[in-house]
């Protein structure tokens, strides 16, 4: 990667319009010297301003690892503690190897997508059988694991090993598309991203990069007056357009039946293609003799539920008595756990 090559020439037009107007062209972002001063401001605004996040700790691949896949579609906020004790639960990779995927997806619980953690632990074992517990160290070795793909290979080479080697995650896209002032996609948006990668300090820099999307070039609210490279932005805080997602709305309904200190649950299919093999409380069907006990919401993706929860209906055919002291071990799908511990049964995070 050369640091001194012209960016994309599909975008050489506009990127000449991020320069900074007092100290002129020298700091063009579509330059050499200019982007070296992009990197260095990132880089310093990054070391004074960056999120204490345990994953930061240090650069211990699986940590690394762990976080970011635990980071796809989920909110950092939302990750630590299970991150957390994740890792008190499977604090090696060959801990993680050795488990059983009932174990897995039972510290998983409540984080969703779960075929995230069903690949994570399918690549722990390839790690431990065909790597001797050693991770792979460059971002196309690490492609040949399950559940990584370019994205997290990248992360994972350049924060870890230091291989110079951009990332593109939705943070990165949007500070490219209004630092540059077009619509980037696919393989453009990946070359610029490179480009403007500090190939000294890559893991660093596209830490920088994403954590710059989070919390000052965020998607709705942008803070231009605190961010470290506003002067090489065409877009100076406008922004580019963004469609919000229509969002629904749906009401369901499950029972709660508990005796001899142990509740009704059921298990999903293995064949299914959404959350197999999870439990969950038995699913019904309303009518107008059914009185809510208790009601919580619960959104996934683009969909509000709200879910009413109706306690020891008789008329459910089907289910397995499961004692408090196992449900904490089984797999639970994360509204079946939300549930839980609305009512009492369940703690945690």
């Amino acid at each position: 990667m050369d640091g001194d090559r012209p960016l994309h020439h599909w975008n050489i037009c506009k990127l000449s319009l991020a320069t900074t107007r007092d100290m002129g062209t020298s700091n063009s972002i579509n330059e050499p010297a200019g982007r070296r001063l992009f990197q260095r401001r990132l880089l310093g605004w990054y070391q004074r301003n960056k999120r204490d996040l345990p994953w930061r700790a240090n650069r211990d691949p699986y940590r690394v690892w762990l976080s970011e896949i635990m980071l796809q579609q989920t909110r950092v906020a939302a990750v630590v503690e299970y991150y957390r004790r994740f890792l008190q639960r499977f604090p090696t990779v060959e801990a993680l190897a050795s488990a059983s995927e009932s174990d897995v997806l039972a510290a998983w619980s409540g984080l969703g997508y779960y075929r995230r953690a069903r690949m994570l632990h399918a690549a722990s074992k390839k790690i431990v059988d065909e790597y001797g517990g050693e991770f792979p160290n460059t971002a196309a070795a690490l492609l040949s694991l399950p559940g990584i793909g370019r994205y997290t290979s990248a992360a994972i080479a350049s924060i870890a090993f230091d291989e110079p080697v951009a990332v593109v995650d939705g943070n990165v896209e949007r500070v490219v598309r209004r630092v540059t002032g077009t619509p980037l996609v696919g393989e453009p948006m990946w070359q610029v991203a490179s480009q403007l990668l500090d190939p000294k300090q890559p893991g660093n820099f596209n830490q920088a990069m994403m954590e710059l999307g989070a919390t000052v070039c965020a998607p709705q609210v942008v803070d231009c007056p605190k961010c470290p490279v506003v002067s090489f932005c065409a877009t100076r805080g406008a922004g580019l357009p963004k469609l919000k997602p229509v969002r629904r709305k749906r009401e369901i309904h499950y029972t709660l039946n508990c005796r001899n200190r142990s509740v009704l649950l059921v298990q999903r299919a293995f064949d299914e293609s959404l959350m197999p093999g999870m439990w969950e409380l038995p699913e019904v069907v309303a009518d107008d003799q059914m009185e809510s006990w208790l009601t919580v919401r619960h959104s996934i993706t683009v969909t509000d539920y709200t879910v009413r929860v109706v306690r020891d209906l008789k008329r459910v055919s089907k289910g397995e008595w499961v004692t408090m002291q196992r449900i904490e071990a089984l797999p639970l799908t994360g509204l079946t756990r939300k549930i839980l511990r609305a009512a009492k049964i369940l703690s945690g995070l």
